[in-house]
């Protein structure tokens, strides 16, 4: 079975440019405005995996394969 590839949504958000660094992304996450496939998230180390949808101050990306 192929390998599912995986990343945590605070490292998605700081390495797509959503935020500028690792403390930044921490206190978007933990003070909930962020949200995964329409959900508030939360917690830091959520897996994101491809087709994953994250918004944020009313944008949206998805998460594409190349992560």
């Amino acid at each position: 079975m192929p390998e599912t590839k995986s990343i945590h949504l605070e490292q998605y958000l700081k390495v797509c440019g959503i935020s500028g660094s690792g403390g930044q992304a921490k206190i978007l996450i933990q003070s909930g405005q962020v949200a995964v496939n329409g959900q508030v998230e939360t917690r830091r180390k959520r897996q994101l995996i491809e087709g994953d949808v994250v918004e944020l101050l009313g944008e949206r990306w998805v998460v594409e394969s190349q992560i």
